[in-house]
């Protein structure tokens, strides 16, 4: 099964998280690359050893200009979809790829590798892809989309990510 959560509201990451939380909970292998993430403060990245689910990053720790990416970028996120290629071989229950459908949009990551790579998903990996602009062909691939509107968030008065909730 392919799952989508994007949109421009808060929270696409933490409902991946979450499917991640059920399905160690039910004893079952998770690997989470994060596309465009490299702080190892974050509290996904800090649990991951005591609940048991594998997470790479291919990102720097500070933010990126998504409307100038630089040479970095585009090599990090390579090497991130090389590791999710290389993982599927071990057949993890649930692959998580966080932020993939945004390194698609700005042009990081072709759109069409990563269809050809998502078809190509051995039956009994269930593979959720997070990120603003979800390009229409992941949707339509997928057995599930979720858009995530933003309402209001916290950010927009101008206060700082706050530890353990927004990382």
């Amino acid at each position: 099964m392919i799952y989508i959560f994007t949109g421009n509201g808060g929270g696409k990451t933490i409902a991946a998280l979450g499917l991640a939380l059920r399905a160690r909970g039910q004893n079952r292998k998770v690997v989470i690359i994060q596309f465009m993430k490299g702080k190892k403060d974050t509290g996904e990245f800090k649990i991951a050893r005591k609940i048991g689910y594998q997470i790479y990053q291919y990102g720097r720790a500070e933010f990126l200009d998504i409307n100038n990416p630089e040479p970095i970028d585009y090599k990090l996120a390579i090497e991130g979809f090389k590791k999710a290629k290389e993982v599927i071989k071990n057949k993890p229950h649930l692959l998580i790829l966080d932020e993939i459908n945004l390194a698609c949009a700005i042009g990081l990551l072709a759109e069409k590798d990563i269809l050809s790579f998502l078809k190509k998903i051995p039956r009994g990996i269930d593979v959720v892809l997070t990120g603003r602009f979800a390009p229409d062909s992941f949707i339509k691939i997928a057995n599930g989309a979720s858009e995530i509107v933003k309402i209001k968030h916290v950010f927009d008065k101008g206060i700082k990510a706050k530890r353990g909730i927004e990382y």
